[in-house]
């Protein structure tokens, strides 16, 4: 399949591509498309078979639900028959933005978008690009990253090209993300909301406007099973062994140096301060904020390849704020801990 790439900057719609991808869109094919977040790789959440060259396209599990992105609050209402008073409330304060919200599903969207779940995630993205090929399209976009299943997530359109350039119609070029992490998923099935994904949107940032808010267990690496399939497989892996490493940057140098004196090739992903203090054969500098540092990781994952690197460590950073988003991503990618 020929993959048509266009680009454009993301303040400046050209109203002829967003045309030309909606209409592909509309015909049942794949097109990956900016969001706030992460690239995503759309397709008419309405069309079963259409929504079944995503799951071709990036090897990804059938029974991991995908998110439908709609353009406002109208459509949002269009797939579900309820939207509970604490769900009203999020998308009136987070959206357009970072968040999907897993309600009851009316039976709109292909049955393959939700696995076969009675529950929807849906969310509605702020990025311009989005937002005029959503209302171009005047249909529910079911999107999912636009990788390859399992591999990190796409931030750039030239990480989209790598993975999947041949097995998809098209891809809207408009730079990099801004997040840079995917968006917070949260239950709100149930009287109390219940965080299922963190993302760019955070726990004290939901309890701002909704009062308690809960984790899944699930997200604690306890034995519970996740309440959504997808959150059930590896995620986000480099193509080489990733290790965390607690504590100060004496505790990540020697374990650097334990590893190169087995003769591996070793990697280090840390924030800016700690990067500065560490002598490895690959160095990458993740940012001096945990907000630099969300936008930076999957990036940064894509760096290191088997001819180069054996292995990665890389730094833990504080779970507050988006440091817990972090830390999932980062826990899922892993292998595990290396302690000094």
């Amino acid at each position: 399949m020929e993959t048509k790439r266009w680009t454009m900057h993301k303040d400046e719609i050209d109203n002829n591509v967003i045309d030309e991808a909606a209409d592909l869109l509309r015909n049942g094919q794949t097109v990956a498309i900016p969001t706030e977040t992460v690239y995503g790789l759309g397709a008419d959440a309405t069309n079963e078979a259409a929504v079944s060259r995503i799951f071709q396209a990036k090897g990804r599990p059938e029974d991991n639900p995908l998110i439908a992105h709609v353009a406002g609050k109208q459509q949002l209402r269009y797939l579900v028959d309820k939207l509970p008073p604490v769900a009203e409330k999020l998308v009136d304060a987070f959206t357009p933005g970072p968040l999907t919200l897993v309600l009851p599903e009316n039976g709109t969207c292909a049955r393959n978008v939700t696995a076969g779940l009675s529950t929807i995630g849906v969310r509605i993205p702020g990025h311009p690009v989005a937002q005029a090929l959503l209302k171009a399209c005047q249909r529910p976009i079911a999107a999912p990253s636009a990788n390859l299943s399992g591999k990190p997530s796409p931030t750039t359109a030239d990480h989209v090209w790598s993975d999947l350039h041949g097995k998809i119609a098209g891809l809207v070029d408009a730079g990099q993300t801004g997040v840079g992490l995917e968006s917070t998923v949260i239950d709100c099935t149930q009287e109390i909301p219940v965080i299922l994904r963190p993302g760019g949107i955070t726990r004290e940032q939901l309890e701002r406007v909704c009062g308690m808010v809960m984790v899944d267990p699930a997200l604690a690496n306890t034995a519970e099973k996740p309440k959504a399939p997808g959150m059930k497989y590896t995620h986000y892996a480099p193509d080489v062994p990733m290790w965390l490493v607690d504590g100060p940057a004496g505790n990540l140098q020697a374990v650097i140096d334990r590893q190169q004196k087995q003769s591996k090739r070793v990697g280090v992903m840390a924030g800016t301060d700690t990067a500065a203090e560490l002598k490895a054969d690959k160095m990458v500098s993740l940012g001096t904020d945990l907000p630099d540092i969300a936008r930076n990781i999957y990036d940064a994952l894509r760096m290191f390849k088997n001819e180069d690197i054996d292995v990665i460590l890389c730094e833990t950073f504080p779970e507050t704020s988006i440091g817990q988003a972090i830390m999932n991503r980062l826990q899922k990618a892993a292998s595990g801990y290396i302690s000094e």
